[in-house]
């Protein structure tokens, strides 16, 4: 009898144990959808670009450009970087001696003579990195940049060099000295402002072109009789034209 009674309890256990039991979820098989080699799968459109003017309640929204921080002057050695840029990306020992030239005058003395008056730190005898412009700086760049434009108008506007190939003065001189139209200077300033500022004219302030063509043909007259040992009056304009924007503000500060 104690043995029936025992079968028929674990009989019921069992039986209780099945009921309440959930049964282990399957995974469904996965199954690879049949590739068609005949349907072309289209590009989605692309999305144009939508100026903010034509978007709906911003017809006259004013945009916010003022500066948001004082400028701040660009580290020497990104500067140092730049004029080797500028230059062909030659070395810097190379490029001292292109801006030294053959000639004995002086436009030019080595690296090592304005490495601190360009603000570059010498810890070795606790010279500390220039945080702002000072006059001997100033100087520095006065210095580095005349020295650049007059030998790219040596290599370039003088020597018989092809225009891929040239340093700064990717452009041709009208034939015979001929005076630039103001269309024929824009396109030709353009080509500077891009190359030492590093984009168009056109994007500059609106009085930027005018002002430089005023310095171009100051110095065009000024050197029109010049004799053979100087720019002529084409060369020098454009000399001024490259000096004054690799000494703007703009290639210092950032």
């Amino acid at each position: 009898m104690k043995t029936t009674l025992q079968r028929a309890s674990i009989a019921a256990l069992v039986f209780t144990l099945g009921c309440n039991s959930t049964p282990a979820p399957t995974t469904p098989p996965v199954t690879t959808p049949p590739v068609d080699a005949g349907v072309v799968v289209t590009r989605p459109p692309e999305v144009t670009p939508t100026p903010v003017t034509e978007i709906p309640g911003h017809e006259v929204l004013a945009q916010d450009r003022t500066p948001k921080e004082p400028p701040r002057l660009m580290p020497a050695e990104t500067l140092i970087r730049s004029y080797i840029s500028l230059f062909g990306g030659l070395s810097p020992q190379a490029l001292q001696v292109r801006l030294r030239g053959a000639t004995s005058d002086n436009l030019f003395d080595t690296w090592g003579d304005y490495l601190s008056a360009l603000g570059v730190p010498d810890y070795a005898v606790d010279i500390p990195r220039a945080p702002q412009t000072n006059a001997l700086m100033l100087a520095a760049f006065e210095r580095i940049g005349v020295a650049l434009c007059e030998r790219a108008v040596q290599n370039d506007l003088r020597g018989a060099v092809a225009t891929s190939d040239r340093v700064l003065f990717r452009f041709e001189l009208p034939a015979g000295g001929r005076a630039l139209t103001d269309e024929e200077f824009g396109a030709r300033f353009d080509v500077l402002h891009r190359r030492i500022l590093g984009y168009p004219a056109a994007l500059a302030p609106a009085s930027r072109i005018p002002r430089f063509r005023t310095l171009y043909q100051g110095a065009v007259t000024r050197h029109d009789d010049a004799g053979a040992r100087s720019f002529n009056g084409p060369e020098a304009g454009w000399a001024s034209v490259c000096e004054g924007l690799v000494r703007h503000p703009e290639f210092h500060l950032y």
